[in-house]
């Protein structure tokens, strides 16, 4: 038998709520979200005994009590919060919502249900149909309007920095130790310090450049899951994330979000859905694109391209993203492009001239796309795996493997499921001739230490 919910019943009392009025209430907040809820006086007896109702009905209940002490609550604080986690819907988050205030509710369901290490979350894969209505609801979609809100706490542009800062520092971490590393910690603030801004108060301007902030903040949630090998809670972040661009107004934004999802999608094989959202990033703004959003976005087509074999297609699109990059000036962009720049190009084309097999195209481009300042690590291992590859390839292997061995000492200090998986594509491609080699031996002594090869193997 569930435990007794004393903090229901708490809340209820201070509230002046009988059970009839708090299933009245219920309905109501139901009926003004467009849903029919039933509830009566049997059903709260329920939830005061320990039960959680399906559905939206959780977020009604906190709605109405919070209605009438005239403060927001959460479903934490009406103690269903972990119950609510623990039933996730599997479509949690594929939506791409209506109106901005269900997008709120939908991101700060997917943060509790993320720490609560829900399990249809972190089973899921990604919904090829998800990214197709995502793309294009974004592509028709009006503009949101009006973004000023009421509520009990006060936002200003001094949050939304604060969010930005904040993100920008997780960004760093995620950049020089994967993903994984403080993923879970970048979620927690979001669901802990981020989530009550949502239901602030604040004007027109604010309101657009606060869910800009948060669209950044997911872009950067979504990266980071991504990184660590939850594909189905990255897809989430990402759709919620181009929903918050575009309650921020921002089509730029949205076209980036977009452009990640097509990396995503190259990277878990849906190449046709990846070339399609790199296209729908460039269509979207048109005019707007700035050169290195264009760039990065014929990139990621030429990425996908590559994947499937179109050669033709691939050279195009890496000669048109090399050409916009050439027209990039100062200050032209946002900041969250800024990191695009030649050596992140030059990696696109060490990618690509691999996947079609043209090594040594895939060296000459490769070998000048490592930063190698210790704070671009994952950057620096997959650009520095490629090249490995593409000289095993050309039959130098001890070049190859002595490449390889330096990334594996990079890849010590990652954690990242992708990493990982660039590791067994390498292990892939050393054939049963090189594996007798004198040079293979003297480069598995070595491997075997490391840490990716060992969770790779």
């Amino acid at each position: 038998m569930a435990d007794p919910n004393g903090t229901l019943a708490t809340l209820m009392a201070e509230a002046g709520l009988s059970n009839k009025a708090l299933a009245r209430a219920v309905r109501d907040a139901g009926t003004a979200s467009g849903q029919n809820v039933t509830c009566d006086h049997t059903y709260v007896g329920r939830w005061l005994s320990g039960s959680t109702p399906r559905g939206d009905v959780p977020r009604f209940i906190a709605e109405a009590i919070g209605r009438k002490l005239g403060r927001r609550l959460t479903l934490d604080e009406i103690g269903m919060g972990a119950a609510a986690a623990a039933g996730v819907s599997a479509d949690l988050g594929l939506d791409f919502a209506d109106r901005p205030e269900t997008a709120a509710q939908t991101v700060a369901d997917l943060w509790r249900a993320d720490l609560a290490e829900s399990a249809v979350l972190a089973r899921a894969l990604p919904d090829s149909v998800a990214w197709h209505e995502a793309s294009v609801r974004w592509l028709v979609s009006p503009p949101d309007g009006e973004m000023a809100r009421s509520g009990a706490t006060s936002v200003g542009l001094t949050e939304v920095e604060m969010i930005r800062s904040t993100a920008d520092l997780f960004s760093a971490l995620d950049g020089k130790f994967g993903g994984d590393h403080a993923r879970r910690a970048l979620i927690q603030y979001l669901h802990t310090d981020v989530r009550p801004l949502l239901d602030g108060r604040h004007s027109d301007v604010v309101g657009k450049q606060l869910y800009a902030a948060v669209a950044e903040a997911l872009l950067l949630a979504a990266w980071m899951s991504y990184d660590s090998g939850l594909h189905g809670i990255a897809q989430r972040y990402f759709i919620q994330a181009l929903r918050m661009a575009q309650a921020a107004g921002d089509k730029l934004l949205g076209s980036s979000i977009l452009s990640a999802m097509s990396h995503q999608a190259t990277f878990v094989g849906r190449y046709r859905e990846a070339v399609t959202l790199a296209r729908a990033a460039s269509t979207g703004p048109a005019a707007s694109l700035t050169p290195t959003l264009a760039a990065q976005f014929r990139a990621m087509e030429a990425r996908a391209l590559a994947r499937m074999g179109d050669a033709k297609g691939c050279d195009l699109a890496l000669a048109e993203a090399e050409r916009q990059l050439s027209l990039r000036t100062v200050d032209s962009d946002p900041a969250y492009i800024a990191y695009f720049d030649e050596v992140e190009l030059a990696a696109e084309f060490g990618h690509c001239f691999r996947d079609l097999g043209r090594p040594v195209q895939a060296t000459e481009r490769g070998a000048h796309s490592i930063f190698g300042d210790g704070l671009n690590n994952r950057s620096d291992f997959f650009a520095t795996m490629v090249l490995s590859e593409s000289y095993l390839a050309q039959g130098e292997i001890a070049r190859g493997f002595e490449i390889a061995l330096g990334a594996l000492q990079v890849g010590d200090g990652l954690k990242s499921a992708r990493c990982v998986q660039y590791v067994r594509e390498f292990q892939e491609r050393i054939t049963g001739g090189m594996q007798s080699s004198v040079e293979y031996r003297d480069f598995a002594e070595q491997a075997r230490g490391r840490r990716l090869w060992k969770q790779a193997s």
